[in-house]
């Protein structure tokens, strides 16, 4: 532990430069905005600055990435205070208590709670971050070509689960992802797939042009077909939190950091559904429960917790097993990659420092959104008030020149406004994002270890299911894949009620 506190020191010393410290306060400023504008999301806000830092020290572009990141969660929460919009999906739990508070004049309280939940959540997965990365990339070094096929088809069918409401649109979504991750050159042979005669596919779909135009130009589309609601906002309290509440509702701060940074660990689960769950956990074990959803303050708290706090959660599998626990993530992961930096099992052997650097990267983005959260409530109140009509003209160009930055071709941006379309398209018949990304992040893994486990059994099924690993994974895959299924849903429901009430009446008496 002790170790662990020293790297962390070291690292954060190596940060406290003029340079490192203005790159981190100046990106969490930009991800607060972006998080706070309806519709610019966090996975679009670090796709967009992954194109901008592509000429930057690998350090110091990830800092910025990590603190948009951090930035545009936690922004999410003024558009969902003030306006009942979300401004980011992650904030979505928070319209319920946050609104309504604010209908009754404590607006500046709800985003001091939502400020302070944001910080002590971020804080608490910084924590296991550092505590759970060296463990789990111990265990990865287990992992082989059968347990990484696997781990990629769980991360798929599990984000389709779970985000959206119709699991076979989300399975169909990222096994759409999949299929465009197969496009070009295979791995082994350098064969063309499914490339037409077009050169240009022979290098594959690039990552970052895929997502900035299926959140951000997507986005423009989405804006330009429906009518922008007008921005209202009254006056507000003070937005200084009160330490009383955060003594008062303590156990559900650290119930929602846990159940926050556990979600992130998930592969490709993300924000939205930490913070559903943690306002769930705690309306459950409050005895305020009636208060929920007409403002109550630690509904507000353990969905700001339980959000945040799923960031560093999410960078967990990144670093140790190179697969994204969410969408913002998984850009985070083409980030690293594109900067040299090869997360995956054998981190902790070949860099240990820079999980701690991650780690003192997302502390300097709790100290901005700390500082901006309290200083500058006026001001960004002021940005929600901005016509989209004239911000997504901006986030156009910024589409366009991100995409064409990266390899500078203009294939890149011909793939950006396709994908544009497509996923424009999918939004509108309520197909989520999220699967769609984490196919295509997973898709070259899934292929490489698909092909080298045969090539390593010469052909033999066998290994993908009898190593101890690879069966539960494949347990989990095919639980998680029966279980939506209506019947079979029914018919386990049927038992577990049967099993339950044999077992409450072999109770001995007390």
């Amino acid at each position: 532990m002790f170790d662990g506190l020293a790297l962390f020191g070291h690292s954060l010393g190596n940060f406290l430069t003029p340079t490192s410290v203005g790159y981190a306060l100046l990106a969490s400023l930009v991800g607060m905005v972006i998080g706070a504008l309806p519709g610019l999301t966090a996975t679009m806000g670090v796709a967009l600055m992954t194109t901008l830092t592509i000429t930057l020290q690998p350090n110091q572009a990830l800092l910025i990435l990590i603190c948009t990141y951090v930035g545009a969660i936690y922004g999410g929460s003024r558009s969902a205070i003030l306006l009942n919009i979300p401004g980011t999906p992650a904030s979505a739990a928070s319209c319920l208590d946050g609104h309504a508070l604010a209908r009754q004049g404590l607006a500046g309280r709800a985003m001091g709670i939502a400020t302070s939940g944001s910080v002590l959540g971020t804080w608490i997965g910084m924590f296991f971050l550092a505590l759970f990365t060296p463990i789990l990339g111990e265990m990865a070094l287990k992992f082989g070509a059968y347990e990484f096929f696997w781990l990629a088809v769980f991360g798929v069918v599990i984000s389709g689960n779970l985000t959206g409401n119709d699991p076979l649109k989300g399975w169909i979504a990222g096994f759409i992802g999949l299929f465009i991750a197969a496009i070009g050159q295979e791995g082994m042979y350098a064969h063309d797939r499914f490339t037409f005669g077009i050169h240009d596919l022979s290098g594959g779909i690039a990552l970052i042009p895929a997502l900035v135009g299926a959140f951000g130009f997507a986005e423009v589309l989405t804006v330009m077909k429906d009518r922008p609601r007008k921005a209202i906002i009254n006056s507000f309290d003070s937005v200084i939190p009160r330490l009383s509440d955060i003594f008062q509702y303590w156990r559900t701060i650290i119930r929602s950091g846990l159940i926050g940074t556990g979600i992130g660990i998930v592969p490709g689960v993300g924000e939205d559904v930490a913070a559903w769950s943690s306002y769930a956990a705690a309306r459950r074990a409050s005895k305020e429960k009636e208060k929920f959803g007409k403002g109550s303050v630690e509904g507000l708290m353990a969905a700001e917790t339980g959000d945040n706090a799923c960031v560093p959660g999410a960078v967990i599998p990144v670093l140790t097993l190179a697969v994204p626990g969410s969408a913002p993530a998984a850009v985070l992961l083409a980030a690293m990659m594109i900067h040299g930096v090869q997360p995956g099992p054998l981190i902790m052997v070949q860099s240990p420092q820079f999980v701690y650097d991650v780690v003192a990267m997302m502390f300097l983005a709790t100290i901005g959104i700390l500082v901006y959260g309290l200083t500058l409530t006026h001001l960004l109140t002021k940005i929600l008030q901005v016509p989209q009509t004239l911000v997504m003209p901006v986030i156009f160009v910024l589409c366009v020149v991100g995409s064409f930055a990266i390899a500078s071709r203009m294939f890149d941006v011909y793939v950006m406004l396709a994908f544009g379309i497509i996923g424009f398209m999918l939004r509108q018949f309520n197909y989520p994002m999220a699967p769609l990304v984490l196919g295509i992040v997973l898709g070259d893994l899934l292929d490489k270890n698909l092909r080298r486990g045969l090539v390593l059994s010469d052909g033999d099924l066998t290994p993908f299911f009898v190593r101890p690993i690879s069966f539960i994974l494949f347990a989990l895959v095919a639980g998680t894949i029966l279980l939506n299924i209506p019947s079979v849903h029914h018919a386990a429901v049927r038992a577990w009620v049967r099993v339950a009430a044999l077992f409450s009446r072999g109770k001995p008496a007390v």
